[in-house]
């Protein structure tokens, strides 16, 4: 293989081997994948087709050429009364790969199917925080049937990953590290990393720890190639490092490799041993999980998988649905109190739901702001009544605008003072909702509740009331209802 020289930057370009017969990336086959990289409508009916029709040998020619990935899209677009057979169908191309990347409702469905020695033979497979993300959500008594069956090694593991809470450092860590003491030198190290065959499949740096298995610094593996051999890893290794405790909620973790730029990071336990290691491929994970989260509690939809069983999406759904009809019931009794003056003057029922209408948007809009800084700790106690004054600011700027337009056309189609008093009225509401739309986020995050989870249901209730109340009893007081 040559090199040559680029002709405007003087950068060492590789010349590309000359290859034959180089087969086509399989993920961007026009036969099987759209422009979006995802697998066609017709390819998905046609692997269907053939399971229907019992054909194994002609569903393993269509899926054998996937992805590990796209394998585990096809058992996700196919019913769950097909996803055993088309198991069935590709037994050996269920790899660990398939079985990591499968949605967790689609993974607990086919592991519960399986026999306890069939799960535990592909648990043995995988790493350990993947092994332990396979059997975390199965009963009891199917994870103890699952570990029994497990080499001890493996099983202690497992067991031990178990023993932290759910969406914790500890429980999502790989114990896979490489971990060697820092009296030895950069070449003793590349000699340990190429004899020992029982290392990590993949790391990005070496942890040094000291006699007690306390990390001391990170070598990263670019500057191991590029140092001469003799050298001390004392004298090169980072001192400075992030350490992430085992018992660290992933959102937090999260959040610490987004603030420090981290490729990887240490945990430790309560005593500060190293005890694992966070990768930013966990971290990305966790980041697309936690926003789809977040998105999803706050419009009480609960997981929003559209693989989960029937009855937890009614049960997640219907408790907010309920929750929301009590707080309707605040609106509808302000309305009824102003029963006499919406008889008298039909444009209030006419206009009230815009009033209660933008208000709501006004609210939501300031609500996804403030749960996304306090997600992202960039609200907190140090910094809110700062935040509270920019978003009453932000309201009354608004409420204003809105204020004018919605004032100037209910005045020329009604009557002015109609039109001064529905633009009053939206001018509150509006500046409530950006206080709410703070405030109530805030509340929940001081009292360790989930910001996400209630506070649309509240800030909605507040906006509503509050747009019903000001508008009917200006409307009274104004004397325009009399």
């Amino acid at each position: 293989m040559g090199d040559n020289t680029h002709p405007d930057d003087d950068l060492m370009v590789a010349e590309p081997p000359i290859e034959e017969n180089v087969r086509p990336d399989d993920r961007i086959d026009d036969e099987r994948l759209d422009e979006e990289n995802t697998l066609k409508a017709d390819y998905v009916r046609n692997v269907r087709g053939l399971l229907d029709a019992g054909d194994k040998g002609g569903v393993y020619d269509l899926v054998e050429p996937l992805h590990p990935a796209d394998i585990a899209d096809l058992f996700e677009l196919c019913d769950e009364n097909e996803r055993r057979d088309l198991a069935v169908a590709i037994t050996d191309l269920m790899s660990s790969d398939v079985i990591a990347e499968l949605n967790d409702y689609v993974r607990e469905t086919m592991m519960e199917a399986l026999p306890a020695e069939a799960v535990a033979l592909i648990a043995e497979q995988l790493e350990n925080d993947d092994a332990v993300q396979l059997i975390e959500d199965l009963d009891v008594a199917d994870q103890q049937a699952i570990l029994a069956e497990l080499a001890d090694e493996d099983r202690v593991a497992i067991e031990s990953a178990l023993a932290y809470p759910e969406e914790t450092a500890g429980r999502l860590m790989s114990r896979e590290v490489v971990a060697v003491p820092e009296h030895m030198t950069v070449g003793g190290l590349i000699d340990f990393l190429r004899e020992n065959v029982d290392l990590a499949n993949d790391f990005y740096e070496v942890f040094v720890v000291d006699h007690i298995h306390h990390p001391v610094g990170t070598c990263q593996l670019s500057w191991i190639l590029r140092t001469p051999r003799h050298i001390a890893l004392s004298d090169v290794m980072k001192r400075d490092q992030t350490l992430v405790p085992v018992g660290l909620d992933q959102e937090e973790v999260a959040l610490m490799f987004q603030k420090y730029a981290l490729i990887s990071a240490a945990v430790v336990d309560e005593s500060g041993r190293l005890v694992g290691q966070m990768t930013v491929d966990d971290v990305v994970h966790i980041i697309s999980e936690e926003a789809s989260e977040d998105a999803l509690l706050m419009s009480g939809a609960g997981e929003g998988d559209i693989n989960e069983p029937i009855r937890e999406a009614y049960g997640s759904r219907v408790r907010w649905l309920i929750a929301n009809l009590g707080t309707a019931l605040i609106g509808s009794l302000i309305i009824a109190a102003f029963g006499a003056a919406i008889e008298k003057l039909v444009a209030l029922a006419i206009l009230m739901p815009i009033v209660a209408s933008i208000g709501g948007n006004a609210g939501t809009q300031t609500m996804a702001v403030s749960v996304r800084a306090i997600a992202m700790n960039q609200l907190t106690e140090a910094n809110t009544l700062r935040i509270l004054w920019r978003e009453f600011r932000v309201a009354v700027l608004n409420g204003v605008t809105i204020a004018v337009l919605i004032g100037a056309a209910t005045a020329a189609i009604f009557t002015p003072m109609l039109g001064a008093v529905i633009a009053v009225a939206m001018v509150i509401n509006i500046i409530t909702a950006g206080l709410a739309g703070v405030l109530v986020p805030v509340i929940f995050e001081r009292l360790k509740q989930d910001p996400a989870v209630a506070s649309s249901v509240f800030v909605t209730m507040i906006t509503d009331s509050m747009g019903f109340f000001a508008f009917l009893g200006l409307a009274v007081v104004s004397g325009v209802a009399s």
